[in-house]
């Protein structure tokens, strides 16, 4: 990986912000370009900044004050829809993931995760746009036997055709607009079309959200 990730981390905590940092900053392709300790300051920093000094991820904490950490996700997901975010929380809970997918979330981190898991997760977010641990995927496949709550993750405007859930399938093993054309014998911009199709009839917010319906719906597994 060569590129330089820039990252920007919200935590309420000035310690926390600092370790994060200092652990980050060990990382020669990981950048720290940005630190807030409360949402509001986040937001309105980023309206400052340039295209080339926007982060590619922000490490949002869930508690704090006065905008929780899924308040500010929520409004970034609407002014910055390529943002991606990594939650973070010492609350590992299956309501927390199940709203975490609801807003396109891309991962979800407890405060203790190790260092390695810490990194990896990045660095894949970065590359895929997603990354989930085992204990994510035990919890969406205890949403699986939940009708309701499998139900109120998406609101399927239509069923998906032959060929979009096979886009989706392999959007899901990480493949690129051009990588599906090839293998399907299409053109990048009709994968990107069916992408699109995709995701207005699935309900979802980003590729997260397509690859967590594929998942719930046994069109993709991770295991």
């Amino acid at each position: 990986m060569s590129e330089q990730i820039k990252i920007a981390l919200v935590d309420d905590e000035q310690l926390i912000l600092e370790g994060v940092k200092m652990l980050l900053s060990k990382e020669k392709n990981f950048s720290v370009t940005m630190m807030a300790n409360d949402g509001n300051v986040f937001l309105e920093n980023l309206e400052n900044l340039s295209a080339e000094d926007f982060p590619d991820i922000a490490l949002v904490d869930v508690q704090m004050e006065p905008m929780n950490g899924f308040e500010l996700v929520e409004i970034l997901k609407n002014k910055y829809p390529d943002l991606k975010v990594i939650i973070l929380s010492s609350h590992y809970k299956t309501s927390v993931l199940g709203y975490m997918v609801k807003l396109g979330v891309s991962a979800f981190l407890p405060k203790n995760s190790n260092k390695k898991l810490f990194i990896e997760a990045i660095a894949k977010v970065y590359k895929n746009g997603i990354f989930f641990t085992n204990e994510d995927h035990a919890m969406l496949l205890s949403y699986m036997n939940n009708s309701s709550k499998k139900k109120s993750l998406f609101e399927m405007n239509d069923d998906l055709s032959d060929r979009e859930r096979e886009v989706v399938k392999l959007i899901c093993q990480e493949m690129t607009n051009h990588e599906i054309a090839e293998k399907l014998f299409i053109s990048p911009r009709t994968v990107e079309s069916h992408r699109q199709r995709a995701i207005e009839k699935i309900g979802a917010k980003n590729t997260v959200g397509i690859v967590i319906y594929a998942i719930v719906n046994n069109i993709y597994s991770l295991a």
